[in-house]
């Protein structure tokens, strides 16, 4: 049996310029659902999930180059988004206003991803290091040093322990929250890594490259379990699904 996909809902002109970022958030007080999307137009926009439709929300201003990047916090009431104009901007999703803008300095708030207790936000910068800010003080906490390249992409494990980070060289690694220190440095790809997932119950890690491959690794080892192909060029992005034994790529 085949199962059969198709467009629920299509919103036409959401930005005036390219989409580079989307993210789905719940809101854990209400169970309400928000989508937020980052467009080269310099705008933040916070659309809400209400009976298989979007509903404009709120148009967040405030960055002065292309919107790069964007997360919701998993408490769902927090957005952040980072931008070519070296800020990353924390937003409150039930307001619309402004909470925080943090300068991440040039180039160095790429990819950002909230870390599972909402309390920091991650990014990666062009010299080959995740910086952590604190969400409440809007100020760098500390980095975690690859000592590579540019980093594109970047991932917290659901459960706090780990923080994977891709660079545009191919490389994959995966640093210790804890101890800050570096684990495991994976090289199974030759090319950018464009997205990583973990698994729901951390135990695996899903990378995706320009390289056309998505690989699996296990997590505590560092082994690869699986290598898969079928993607006609680059592969942007992976998702796990809750239930641990699916994910998506496109």
């Amino acid at each position: 049996m085949t199962t059969q996909y198709s467009i629920l809902f299509k919103q036409e002109q959401a930005h005036d310029d390219a989409i580079w970022s989307v993210a789905w958030g719940k809101n854990r007080n209400d169970g309400s659902e928000t989508v937020i999307s980052g467009s080269l137009d310099d705008l933040v926009k916070v659309w809400k999930w209400n009976e298989e439709k979007l509903d404009l929300k709120w148009t967040l201003e405030g960055h002065q180059l292309g919107v790069v990047s964007v997360d919701i916090s998993h408490t769902g009431t927090v957005a952040a988004s980072s931008s070519l104009d070296a800020h990353i901007r924390i937003w409150d999703l039930d307001t619309g206003k402004q909470i925080k803008s943090i300068d991440a300095g040039p180039v160095d708030a790429w990819s950002l991803a909230f870390s599972p207790d909402s309390q920091y936000v991650a990014t990666g910068s062009h010299i080959g290091k995740v910086n952590i800010f604190g969400v409440e003080t809007g100020k760098k906490e500390y980095s975690l040093d690859t000592r590579g390249k540019f980093i594109l992409s970047i991932a917290y494990s659901p459960d706090g322990k780990y923080l994977a980070s891709g660079a545009i060289d191919g490389i994959i690694n995966i640093f210790d929250i804890a101890t800050g220190k570096l684990l495991h440095t994976l090289e199974g790809h030759a090319m950018p890594i464009r997205s990583l997932t973990f698994s729901p119950d951390s135990q695996l890690l899903v990378t995706a490259s320009d390289d056309g491959y998505i690989k699996i690794y296990d997590v505590q080892h560092a082994n690869l379990a699986g290598t898969l192909s079928g993607h006609g060029s680059w592969v942007l992005n992976v998702a796990f699904c809750p239930d641990d034994t699916h994910f998506v790529s496109r």
